[in-house]
């Protein structure tokens, strides 16, 4: 019977984080590194943020962005500048405001993964990019969690479906433009020889078949941006006029109003 203790993903957070210090972890955040360059490499605007499991772990560092935000999860003692320290899945950023998101692997190790896409949906603006990176359950790594007891690195996320992701993601008013799977490296720490790498990735079809380690969405918002609300009426600039009611109008021409009136005895009169 399974255990109805919640999870402490804190523990889990710094755990994944140590373990992209091994070999294999090293191997998985290039070949991540290099499809988030490659899929973003043509998109510019004002602000990118990467959502993720710690600031440490930088992704799209080459993109043309004037502002890179990433947050992490966890306060630390040396946090540099522009990096925001909050939960996943209450982003303390405003709607409408970001031009690209980037999860990486944040639904995998959050206690509420579909509001992780909400609020990363929330921030965006309309039109905008979101990329979402996550561990793939149909592949030797989605074995590999089940049969083995131990919770640390990538073994404790969630690894949720790229099907589901979708699904959720269509949900939520996105277009999805590209989702695939990658890395066919077995999940042992020794390393593999390049001919048996070649191996793997013909026998997978080059990235055909949908059994790599993790895979990438790419995904644009489709809903329009929201149109700023005018602004109200300052009633210190209505005035009323005689027998005319309230009319909004400004100070300089009440003011012309009030002159002519003088010369002429009247608002009324011809």
């Amino acid at each position: 019977m399974a255990s109805s203790e919640p999870v402490d993903f804190s523990l889990r957070h710094d755990s994944f984080e140590r373990w992209y210090q091994t070999p294999l972890g090293r191997a998985l955040l290039a070949d991540q590194r290099a499809c988030v360059d490659h899929h973003l490499r043509n998109l510019t605007g004002a602000r990118q943020l990467q959502v993720g499991i710690s600031h440490r772990v930088p992704l799209a560092s080459s993109t043309d962005f004037s502002q890179k935000i990433v947050t992490t999860p966890k306060w630390g003692a040396a946090i540099p500048e522009g990096v925001a320290v909050c939960d996943a899945d209450e982003l303390p950023f405003p709607g409408d405001s970001m031009d690209l998101v980037i999860l990486h692997h944040t639904a995998d190790f959050s206690p509420h993964p579909h509001q992780v896409l909400r609020e990363a949906s929330r921030v965006l603006r309309g039109e905008a990019t979101i990329l979402l990176i996550g561990f793939n359950p149909v592949s030797v790594w989605g074995a590999r969690r089940l049969l083995s007891r131990s919770r640390t690195g990538p073994w404790g996320g969630r690894f949720l479906m790229k099907s589901r992701m979708e699904d959720w993601l269509r949900l939520l008013d996105f277009s999805v433009e590209f989702s695939r799977s990658c890395f066919y490296r077995l999940p042992i720490q020794k390393p593999v020889s390049e001919r048996r790498q070649s191996l793997l990735e013909r026998v997978c079809g080059n990235g055909i078949l949908p059994i790599g380690a993790y895979y990438c969405i790419v995904a644009r918002k489709r809903v329009c941006s929201r149109i700023p609300r005018r602004p109200v009426w300052n009633k210190q600039k209505v005035i009323t006029l005689p027998g005319s009611g309230t009319v909004g109008v400004s100070r300089g021409c009440a003011s012309r109003i009030s002159i002519k009136s003088r010369q002429s005895g009247s608002c009324n009169d011809r």
